[in-house]
């Protein structure tokens, strides 16, 4: 029963993000705040399929905090990287360049607003990522990262990628993490398990730390529902 459940959220989800992805484009060419609300409304629909349809719940332990800060976040699977789109206010999200250059969705992540990463392009990539960061803070939004970089299985926990601690030092912000475990129900296959994803907002990290602190503080943070 439930894989025929994953397989109709597949069946629902993926064809409807491509409506949205068209209205989002149509609305884009005259206005970005219409776009964003379009954007929204799909991590809305993504809820409600993985609610309803999975028996996925969301629990938020603790609260982010307003204005500009850098999100750290666990990344176990895609539902974290959607649902983050809800938890927080219209953040820019740090993604892989992939992704961002995609047709027709990839400019759509642009316009709403998303700081591209190409893993293999070194300090050009480092410097891209910040000038799109910077850009983010002068519009009050929060930045949100997944530092250790590539989703990872339940329990492990891999170094955070260099990425992470030029943002921290350049931008000058508190750091917010979030450790989840959604990888548990939420796997890379077909197949999703209905049951309950705790995104646990840990305590404000200061900024101007030194690096090696820094990402110290943020794995062990980010890693806390780890077993």
């Amino acid at each position: 029963m439930q894989l025929a459940r994953s397989l109709l959220y597949a069946l629902i989800f993926y064809p409807a993000t491509l409506l949205y992805v068209i209205a989002g484009l149509s609305l884009g060419l005259f206005a970005t705040r219409p776009m964003q609300a379009v954007v929204h409304g799909w991590a809305d629909l993504h809820e409600w399929l993985s609610v309803h349809l999975l028996g996925v719940r969301m629990r938020i332990e603790g609260t982010l905090p307003d204005g500009p800060c850098l999100i750290a976040v666990k990344h176990e699977s895609m539902y974290e990287t959607i649902q983050m789109l809800r938890i927080a206010d219209t953040p820019v999200v740090v993604l892989k360049h992939e992704l961002a250059d995609m047709p027709l969705f990839g400019w759509m992540t642009r316009r709403y607003g998303v700081i591209p990463v190409d893993r293999e392009a070194g300090p050009k990539a480092l410097r891209t990522m910040l000038t799109a960061a910077k850009q983010a803070i002068a519009d009050r939004r929060p930045v949100a990262i997944f530092p250790e970089g590539t989703r990872v299985p339940p329990g492990e926990r891999p170094p955070l990628r260099s990425g992470f601690a030029g943002l921290y030092r350049v931008l000058g912000l508190p750091v917010v993490p979030i450790a989840m475990d959604s990888g548990r129900l939420w796997g890379r296959g077909l197949m999703k398990r209905p049951g309950l994803v705790t995104f646990q907002v840990q305590d404000i990290i200061p900024a101007g730390l030194p690096r090696d602190e820094i990402e110290a503080r943020v794995h062990a943070a980010i890693n806390a529902l780890n077993p």
